[in-house]
């Protein structure tokens, strides 16, 4: 199965600090460095490295020629990328030397979308392919319901989280892909152990991917629910993490793997990932991926159903 991912492309400006910046602080920063980012352009380099056909549907501003050569560097069709006026994305992230990172959008041309563009990329498609998306750009609600109508599968990364996402027709996906902050506002639930059992009430027949951290995921599909350790390696940038996880983990489910393989190759990407500076160019490639497995130098996970 193919997937269109209709998303975000932004230029990041990373910025290495110590700390977190601080209300009314000004400090010098240690680094300096540009990269291409966005959860949209993120995320289908990723599943394009583990190995899927990805068309990337969205609009590039005047300064993104970067964007679109890193998306055709690493395979990604862009049949529905269209040129407009105006400045592309951006985001200014802190990366602290713990390996955590804050970051500031703004949202660009992610934020002009129009019902007629939306039309003329989804009437191109259906049931054979799967969209993705993320909550970066705007009509996400219609782009909803214009894929449902079509009939394509669609899985949602709720973030970045807001108010929109709670408005949004969650009961029309195929897979919510959320991590313990957004589960917890969607779901309502005070403990990450009520996540899913409260999604799940709340969206019958939506499969959910919870991913937690240094905690490790969770997986509810077809009425099993999964959970699995997290490796623990010296981050660097946890930039593009969780993207890396949707991406392959959604690889895996595409492929035909069973859910336990598709959150052991997800963990080992994203772990892999972190160890490198930078968003798209720190996802690995499916062959790292599957020798890193192999050799088991990162130990062994932990994975059980619950």
């Amino acid at each position: 199965m193919n997937i269109l991912n209709f998303g975000s492309l932004n230029i990041d400006f990373v910025y290495r600090v110590d700390t977190f910046l601080e209300a009314g602080e000004t400090k010098l920063s240690k680094d300096l460095q540009f990269f291409c980012g966005g959860k949209g352009l993120n995320q289908s380099i990723a599943m394009a490295r583990a190995g899927n056909t990805v068309y990337h549907a969205g609009l590039l501003g005047e300064d993104g020629q970067m964007l679109k050569d890193k998306l055709m560097e690493n395979g990604v069709k862009l049949d529905y990328l269209k040129p407009v006026s105006g400045k592309s994305g951006h985001a200014s992230i802190q990366v602290a030397d713990s390996g955590q990172n804050c970051i500031l959008l703004y949202g660009g041309t992610n934020q002009a979308l129009t019902v007629e563009f939306i039309d003329s990329v989804l009437d191109n498609f259906g049931p054979e392919t799967m969209l993705l998306i993320q909550n970066e750009l705007n009509l996400t609600d219609y782009i909803i319901e214009k894929a449902t109508r079509r009939g394509m599968p669609i899985a949602m990364n709720a973030a970045p989280m807001d108010d929109k996402v709670l408005t949004y027709p969650i009961h029309k996906l195929t897979w919510l892909m959320v991590n313990e902050v957004e589960g917890r506002a969607l779901s309502g639930a005070a403990a990450d152990e009520d996540i899913i059992p409260a999604l799940t009430k709340r969206y019958p027949g939506v499969n959910i991917l919870l991913t937690l951290g240094q905690r490790g995921s969770m997986c509810h599909y077809q009425g099993r629910t999964v959970a699995c350790s997290a490796h623990h390696v010296h981050a660097v940038d946890t930039t593009a993490a969780g993207d890396t996880f949707n991406g392959y983990f959604l690889r895996g489910m595409l492929s035909g793997l069973p859910v336990e393989k598709c959150l052991e190759h997800a963990t080992t990407a994203s772990a892999i990932c972190v160890t490198r500076p930078g968003a798209s160019d720190s996802v690995p490639v499916a062959s790292e991926v599957e020798e890193m497995i192999a050799k088991g130098e990162l130990g062994k996970l932990e994975i059980k159903e619950l």
